[in-house]
């Protein structure tokens, strides 16, 4: 069993081999529509003009929201290889794909509507949790959205034989214990037996 700061991990060849081992398959963009379709109604009303999404990889978000959504998108991705695979595709210009962590976002306060983790706060080391969600509200002029893995309390557990790789929390009470400015629209749980995502938990928040 190896143990690798997450940081050295995502950004060079265990985040390039995460990259390789995922597809935009058929069956993974139907899973991502799906997540967005439900995750959507809660501003349908008045949906978000532009998006950040921190921590892309291969960008299935990316790819499935100009279908849903009429809003800009951009991203942050730490790994050059998921970087290339994201603009050989087509599905950002390189102007609106960032290189970098989450705790350090090279945007202005509140330069987009709507920032976003989707299985990407779960990779964050516990020593930069609160920076990367600060940075992600810092920047969300409106909303802020993260679907991950749910634990009532931190716990750590092996990834891939590595460990200090996967952190489960509540996520949800860190942004609002953080953030008391933030308002809690809807959450939700994606059942993967059910719909081919991750069991993940989800949770829609809106700014003041």
């Amino acid at each position: 069993m190896t143990q690798q700061h997450p940081k050295d991990a995502w950004a060079g060849s265990f985040g390039a081999e995460y990259t390789q081992r995922n597809s935009a398959s058929a069956d993974a963009l139907r899973g991502r529509a799906r997540m967005w379709a439900r995750m959507g109604q809660a501003f349908h009303d008045d949906p978000p003009k532009s998006a950040l999404e921190v921590g892309c990889n291969l960008g299935l978000n990316l790819r499935v929201l100009p279908g849903l959504f009429d809003m800009e998108l951009s991203a942050i991705e730490p790994n050059e290889a998921a970087r290339e695979r994201v603009l050989k595709d087509g599905v950002l210009p390189a102007d609106r794909l960032f290189a970098g962590f989450g705790d350090k976002i090279p945007l202005g306060d509140g330069a987009v509507e709507l920032a976003f983790t989707t299985g990407v706060l779960i990779h964050v080391h516990p020593d930069h949790l609160n920076a990367t969600v600060d940075e992600i509200v810092r920047v969300s002029s409106k909303y802020v959205i993260c679907s991950e893995y749910f634990s009532p309390r931190p716990e750590t557990l092996t990834y891939r034989g590595n460990e200090g790789l996967l952190f489960r929390n509540d996520f949800g009470s860190v942004y609002m214990d953080r953030h008391p400015e933030l308002k809690l629209v809807d959450y939700g749980f994606f059942w993967k037996r059910a719909t081919g995502l991750d069991d993940t938990t989800w949770w829609l928040f809106r700014k003041g």
